[in-house]
């Protein structure tokens, strides 16, 4: 049975790490295009949305195919929920009469994913999972060397236990990263959190999951991409 996916970018447009990141020229191409364009070159995705609380992302937005919802203020802090916007993305499609089977998220952060990356995403979520994440393998291990420190400042291990004498015994650990996200959208409205529900992982490699916050990521970014 053919499923309706629709594909949606999260851009807004106060990010403090580094200002006007989502519309900054990145190979060629503002920041959120990227995931724009990879969305309309997947003949599985129905329609991209990109949801912003900023004109000048609205007009990047538009210029590059995509349709817009008008985010609210509110959802658009620095320390709003990001499922709280896609609860009012989903709600604002449906006031459109438009309904869909998969919410694809595609974080504007993300460029150097490739479709492959998101059709594996898509094909994860089967009948008996809620949410599909992207991960990365960890370059460090909570079993033996993350710490946290004590009242008194003393280093303890994150997951100290005897379980494990030896590093190559313990079980991968994995890093969640903002490569794409794929969800049934009547579990993102009738749950807070993600993990409320039964995730699937899908792992994406290192250099593929760089994730822009600041001047450092997107310098990263563009060497990768300029390799």
């Amino acid at each position: 049975m053919t499923q309706r996916i629709f594909a949606f970018v999260f851009a807004r447009g106060g990010s403090k790490g580094l200002p006007g990141k989502n519309i900054k020229d990145l190979g060629g191409l503002p920041l959120l295009a990227h995931g724009i364009r990879l969305a309309q070159g997947m003949n599985r995705v129905d329609r991209v949305f990109v949801s912003t609380d900023d004109a000048q992302i609205a007009a990047v937005a538009k210029q590059y195919g995509a349709e817009v919802i008008d985010r609210p203020a509110v959802l658009a802090t620095d320390t709003a929920s990001e499922w709280m916007a896609w609860q009012h993305a989903i709600a604002h499609v449906r006031t459109l009469g438009l309904d869909f089977d998969v919410f694809l998220s595609l974080p504007a952060t993300s460029p150097l994913r490739n479709a492959q990356d998101v059709g594996n995403c898509l094909d994860a979520l089967q009948d008996d999972v809620d949410v599909v994440i992207t991960v990365t393998p960890s370059a460090r291990s909570p079993y033996f060397n993350m710490v946290r420190t004590d009242a008194a400042g003393l280093a303890h291990v994150v997951l100290g236990t005897t379980e494990f004498e030896r590093r190559q015994d313990v079980p991968p650990v994995y890093d969640i990263t903002t490569v794409a996200y794929a969800a049934r959208p009547d579990f993102i409205l009738t749950h807070e959190r993600l993990f409320e529900g039964r995730v699937r992982p899908v792992v994406v490699p290192k250099e593929r999951a760089v994730d822009i916050d600041d001047d450092y990521d997107f310098k990263m970014a563009q060497a990768l991409l300029d390799a």
